[in-house]
């Protein structure tokens, strides 16, 4: 069961990435799960050609196509171990199976950590929102609340109050902004209320209101949040990856990482959290790992 490149994950980022190997002539697997972090997402925006549509029925054209390549294989399954070996690494997934690649790619995406507030998980990717690009369109100029606080909450202000005038800050406790950002938020006429969140108030997943500990009801159509994550995958830790401060997998150019080769694409190693970006970044590194294969068989035969 040798293949040239093992590539874990299979959403965006890595079925791109199959289908840039497979096109390169590479005999390719792909471990994927089927846990994608947008999977409760409406609508996907910003990606030419398939604005508008499901994240699902974007995979589901993506698998159609990746099917007419031969070199390319698909398995659902949890890739949960990975070894270096004499010629590459090996790949153990949840069912017991053993796989091995001269060159490993990672594309496992991030996990959220979802606060306990009730009513947030349902309405994560429809109504509570991570990324302006991608719904910042849809709920422009609607009463729109920001969770966050901090530098990072501020931050955010500045960024959302483009799309939306109408707009309050939720610290859920204390401000821990310094006085200066807080007078700025002010002078934007931007309400800022530090009185924990009970609830978020929704309807299959499109909120109508943020509710209050002390019983307040404060209306909205979207709830800008920014989350802590982890990475979906401790391969990358397994491997001795180095991350950034942000906790992302660090990559240098065309995803290559510390380890040699092994490279990663996507939103693990990327703020920029896109269909697009996912899509731009799984070509570059496929591509460069084509390279990469190329160049040392070149060698090795003189």
């Amino acid at each position: 069961m040798d293949f040239e490149v093992i590539i874990i994950g299979g959403s965006y980022a890595g079925l791109q990435a199959g289908m840039t190997l497979g096109r390169a002539l590479r005999k390719v697997l792909i471990i994927d799960s089927g846990k994608p972090c947008n999977a409760q997402t409406p609508h996907s925006h910003n990606f030419l050609t398939r604005d508008g549509e499901t994240p699902a029925a974007i995979t589901k054209v993506a698998l159609e196509q990746l099917n007419a390549y031969h070199t390319v294989q698909l398995l659902h399954g949890l890739a949960l171990k990975a070894e270096k070996t004499d010629h590459g690494y090996a790949i153990t997934t949840e069912a017991g199976e053993k796989f091995t690649a001269q060159k490993l790619m990672i594309t496992t995406g991030i996990k959220d950590l979802i606060p306990a507030i009730p009513g947030v998980a349902e309405c994560w990717g429809i109504s509570v929102i991570h990324c302006p690009y991608c719904h910042g369109y849809e709920v422009a100029n609607q009463p729109t609340g920001i969770l966050g606080n901090g530098e990072g909450g501020f931050e955010t202000v500045k960024l959302i109050q483009h799309w939306t005038k109408d707009l309050t800050l939720f610290t859920n406790g204390p401000v821990t902004m310094s006085e200066e950002m807080v007078a700025q938020i002010k002078k934007k006429n931007i309400l800022v209320i530090e009185t924990p969140i009970k609830a978020v108030i929704h309807e299959k997943g499109y909120l109508s209101a943020v509710e209050l500990s002390d019983g307040t009801k404060v209306p909205l159509k979207a709830l800008y949040a920014r989350l802590p994550f982890i990475q979906h995958s401790d391969i990358p830790a397994q491997l001795g990856c180095e991350f950034t401060e942000s906790g992302h997998i660090k990559v240098a150019d065309f995803g290559k990482t510390n380890v040699e080769g092994v490279y990663a694409a996507g939103d693990n190693c990327s703020m920029m959290r896109g269909v697009a970006n996912a899509v731009s970044a799984g070509l570059a590194a496929a591509a460069f790992v084509n390279r990469e294969l190329i160049w040392e068989q070149f060698e090795k035969e003189g």
